[in-house]
């Protein structure tokens, strides 16, 4: 399988949907302000670590990307966007503080909003030779994409719009790295 994911990424047309990097124990702060990086949980060291590995892995493997790298306006988010990337090559996306939405209480209602949203941005065909490239969050248990460990990766193939999208892989950074033997 590992040599197909391979294959799949280097002819383009997926994105590649992360969360961050490791972050600090504890809760971001009722009073959350997306300017103020103290009201939130923000990378650890080991967060950054992974970060920048993250981005040191893609190189070296010649997997094709597509700049802006898109990130949700969380510090965290931000950073591990920068680290990996660059931080000229980060665009903040408001969209994706909805996917962070959705570990909260929210009415049915509003739940189908948010994934209908996500899936009319996963369904977007994009160009065969390169690669989307999205850092924002885990998801709830059965919800989306489902959980993702930190600096994990669900790799999906846009349908087309209106087709939805599958999901060809989900690979945890070590199996990312493994990607590399």
């Amino acid at each position: 399988m590992n040599r197909r994911v391979l294959d799949l990424l280097r002819r383009g047309g997926y994105i590649l949907y992360a969360r961050h990097g490791e972050a600090t124990v504890g809760v971001d702060q009722p009073d959350l302000n997306f300017q103020y990086c103290f009201t939130q949980r923000n990378l650890s060291q080991e967060g950054r670590r992974q970060a920048i590995y993250y981005g040191a892995i893609l190189r070296n493997l010649r997997i094709p990307i597509s700049y802006p790298i898109l990130a949700s306006p969380f510090c965290r988010t931000i950073e591990t966007a920068q680290l990996a990337f660059g931080w000229e090559n980060v665009q903040v996306d408001p969209f994706w503080f909805e996917i962070y939405k959705l570990s909260g209480i929210l009415s049915s209602a509003e739940q189908k909003r948010i994934l209908a949203a996500l899936q009319s941005r996963l369904e977007i065909e994009l160009p065969q030779g390169s690669n989307r490239v999205i850092i924002a969050h885990s998801f709830p248990k059965e919800i989306g994409l489902g959980q993702i460990p930190n600096m994990g990766t669900v790799i999906i193939k846009p349908k087309g719009w209106g087709n939805g999208y599958e999901i060809a892989a989900k690979l945890s950074l070590a199996g990312l790295a493994d990607l590399l033997r």
